[in-house]
């Protein structure tokens, strides 16, 4: 398995995990209150979702796909940093978010010299 599928995979199964928690996860729920964005917990759940789907949709069918699901992954998880930053959690709270923004970035480079140079 090369490194493009092993990202891919590895975030597309956390992120349809972790929507699939944005909808029913009381933990997750708390933590959008304290966010002060309780709006935007199924939003973002849903997002997560359609991003997972669209990941592993594109690795198989489409690069277009892979690349457009990565690149909103990765300005999902940039947006979650920023969030985490405004409301001053430390590195250890705010590092999932980051790491994940990285990752698809890392998938949405690799699609894009791959199939697109």
């Amino acid at each position: 398995m090369d490194l493009l599928t092993t990202l891919t995979w590895f975030s597309s199964l956390a992120f349809m995990y972790f929507g699939v928690n944005c909808f029913y996860s009381k933990f997750i729920i708390a933590e959008f209150e304290r966010y002060g964005l309780p709006k935007y917990r199924k939003l973002t759940g849903f997002l997560q979702i359609i991003g997972a789907v669209g990941l592993l949709a594109g690795l198989y069918y489409s690069p277009l796909l892979l690349l457009l699901a990565s690149v909103g992954l990765c300005l999902l998880m940039l947006l979650g940093f920023i969030v985490r930053l405004k409301i001053k959690d430390n590195f250890i709270k705010s590092s999932p978010s980051f790491t994940f923004a990285v990752v698809n970035l890392l998938i949405a480079l690799k699609t894009f010299t791959t199939y697109f140079l």
